[in-house]
């Protein structure tokens, strides 16, 4: 049997390749961006990485402003939770 190799993705603020199931998804929808748990919200994504001191180096950075060529609001208080253990939503 043959062992599948986990994917690989970009972090939009490190730019380090890491496995798929140790970043953040954001999608960008008609509500707003949104944290995509499950990894299967359609839209345009980017992945992060699960650090409080990414989330603080996106936020100086304007990063996902950038990357999503828009106000992205509230996302950064989500992200901080979220690493928090408070906000699976």
């Amino acid at each position: 049997m043959q062992n599948k190799q986990e994917p690989l993705r970009m972090c939009c603020v490190t730019r380090e390749m890491l496995p798929k199931s140790s970043l953040i998804r954001l999608v960008k929808t008609a509500d707003g961006i949104k944290i995509d748990n499950f990894k299967k919200i359609s839209g345009r994504g980017v992945y992060i990485t699960n650090s409080l001191d990414v989330f603080v180096t996106a936020r100086k950075r304007k990063v996902l402003e950038r990357v999503f060529k828009c106000d992205v609001g509230s996302i950064y208080e989500k992200l901080e939770e979220y690493a928090n253990g408070n906000g699976n939503r």
